[in-house]
């Protein structure tokens, strides 16, 4: 049974009322990007919380990125911006389930291309030449196909999807993209690619997005992405439908 406080309450909504309190506190403007919380005794008053419930909170607040501490100076309000606000997004799809690769894949699929035609009108030449140079090493991988580094390969997919994200110009797409699709969720992706032979197949992709960014044309810029994701997204399909079955398979077999 949850342990309840003294008038009722048990610690987990009181943490809530916390969460609640600094959120409203911060869509009202009483709060700001960059402000200093009330010492603890005052804001316990304010929201009318024990400082256990208080601390629990703003340790919440903490991991979603709203809040920060400095040792021996307080709390205070972070920037707000969308890197830290959607931080906690590229936890929770790391854990998602393999075949959830799929799903994340289809959200990709209507925000990177959007992100690419903003890319197209706002990309600098030193970030087109940046992408050119990580497509450089992707083609040095591919010379030694047979014992590709697959780190090094998703490596060089990483680094190009982040980068057309950031000059997009639009830091929520940035923050997004990046999110949806962390390390480990890439790493299932370019196992699947792989595995049905299209490594050769999403470079030249990569080199058709490039080339519709150098010529600074948003609409080529967003059907070669789209081409592009909803490639990734079928071989990705195929690879875990392929995995299913086989899992069933085995399954039959072993009754």
């Amino acid at each position: 049974m949850a342990t309840r406080t003294a008038d009722g309450e048990t610690p987990r909504s009181q943490s809530n009322v916390v969460i609640d309190g600094i959120r409203e506190m911060l869509t009202s403007g009483r709060l700001v990007a960059g402000a200093r919380l009330p010492v603890e005794k005052d804001l316990c008053a304010m929201l009318g919380v024990s400082r256990g419930s208080l601390r629990e909170g703003v340790r919440a607040l903490v991991v979603l990125g709203v809040l920060e501490t400095r040792q021996g100076d307080g709390t205070y309000v972070t920037d707000l911006g969308p890197s830290q606000l959607f931080e906690p997004l590229g936890f929770l799809a790391d854990l998602q389930s393999p075949e959830n690769s799929v799903h994340l894949l289809g959200v990709r699929r209507v925000l990177e291309p959007e992100a690419a035609a903003h890319a197209a009108l706002n990309m600098s030449d030193a970030d087109l030449e940046a992408a050119g140079r990580i497509l450089d090493r992707g083609d040095a991988l591919l010379a030694d196909e047979p014992g590709m580094d697959l780190e090094a390969t998703i490596d060089v997919d990483t680094d190009f999807h982040r980068l057309i994200a950031h000059a997009s110009g639009n830091p929520a797409f940035a923050a997004i993209i990046e999110a949806l699709v962390g390390r480990t969720a890439r790493a299932r992706l370019w196992r699947a690619i792989h595995e049905h032979g299209a490594v050769r197949e999403t470079q030249r992709e990569h080199r058709a997005i490039l080339d519709a960014l150098i010529a600074r044309d948003p609409d080529r810029a967003r059907i070669r992405m789209s081409v592009h994701v909803l490639g990734v997204e079928e071989s990705t399909a195929m690879h875990f439908g392929e995995t299913d079955a086989a899992a069933e398979a085995d399954g039959g077999g072993a009754g």
